[in-house]
């Protein structure tokens, strides 16, 4: 089935419709920034109510249609953060990289480029018009650029299957070189047991990006590497020398923090909110988290935390 004619189907839209509003949906997006984890702010574009649904139809039939590769552990379904830092836990030394703006740097040229490179079949008379209903304009002009953006629901699969050769390129030679490669959307990650093999990584990441990730490029300052010396971190989860994965001794003590505070009745209903849903991540990273709360605070505060049987 032609994409147009599901998302017709799904919407009510005649094709005419279709056509008329794709024109200006690449402006159709609401723009904010966020603060980053570490520094800076990441910038959103959120489509609108009405473009998010037509996105939404067409997801279904790029998942079923574009290939992602086993290492790219972000946006996949029963896939988490946590399964991304187990790959990494028996190794002794770590080795992280990032990639600088990385969905903005993904335009449509470099989506057709692999649709055509690997034989996806996408009929090419729907081309115009599924470029302007997955690509933002950040420009109000009419020539304005068009790029991936950060907020639209296609925007992750098209992402992580733009990556797809350079996930094929850089696991292959880590394979021959007994180093584990996983990527998180922008986030890579290697590890291995061999001591300075993961010195020779930034410049082989570099030449494949060149050939198989075009435009898309590593951000120099987030380049770090690590060992059991050190503290070891992989897309937010510690690994601990005993190969556990942890949420890290600063964060436990800031989740202890609250608790008290909540114990004293000093933390408002928006607090108690974050603070329960950061307890359940806790849990699910560190397996047994809430009843070691439970015998440092009792029982029964934290189920009244947690809404237990409510």
């Amino acid at each position: 089935m032609l994409f147009s004619e599901k998302i017709c189907q799904e919407t009510e839209l005649t094709k005419n419709q279709l056509h008329l509003f794709a024109k200006n949906s690449p402006r159709k997006y609401r723009v904010y920034s966020i603060p980053k984890r570490t520094s800076g702010f990441r910038t959103i574009a959120h489509p609108s109510k009405k473009l998010k649904k037509i996105q939404r139809v067409c997801l279904e039939m790029l998942e079923e249609c574009l290939p992602i590769h086993n290492s790219a552990f972000a946006y996949r379904k029963k896939i988490s953060i946590k399964d991304n830092a187990s790959m990494h836990k028996k190794n002794d030394y770590i080795l992280k990289m990032d990639f600088q703006n990385f969905f903005n740097s993904i335009t449509p040229s470099v989506f057709w480029d692999k649709i055509d490179s690997l034989n996806i079949s996408i009929v090419k008379k729907e081309m115009a018009l599924l470029e302007k209903l997955f690509f933002w304009q950040p420009s109000r002009e009419l020539t304005g650029k068009l790029l991936l953006s950060v907020g639209a629901p296609t925007s992750p699969v098209i992402s992580n299957f733009v990556a797809y050769d350079f996930d094929c390129a850089i696991s292959e030679w880590c394979l021959i070189h007994s180093i584990t490669y996983t990527r998180y959307a922008d986030d890579l990650t290697f590890s291995t047991l061999n001591k300075g093999i993961l010195f020779k990584v930034p410049r082989v990441v570099n030449v494949l990006l060149k050939a198989h990730l075009a435009g898309v490029t590593v951000n120099e300052l987030k380049t770090k590497f690590s060992s059991k010396k050190h503290n070891r971190h992989v897309t937010g989860v510690t690994i601990t020398n005993d190969e556990r994965l942890s949420l890290g001794r600063q964060r436990k003590r800031f989740l202890s923090h609250m608790i008290h505070q909540y114990s004293l009745g000093r933390l408002d209903p928006q607090d108690v909110l974050s603070l329960r849903g950061y307890i359940h991540y806790a849990e699910f990273i560190e397996n047994g988290f809430i009843e070691r709360m439970k015998k440092k605070y009792s029982a029964v505060l934290l189920e009244n935390l947690l809404e237990v049987d409510k």
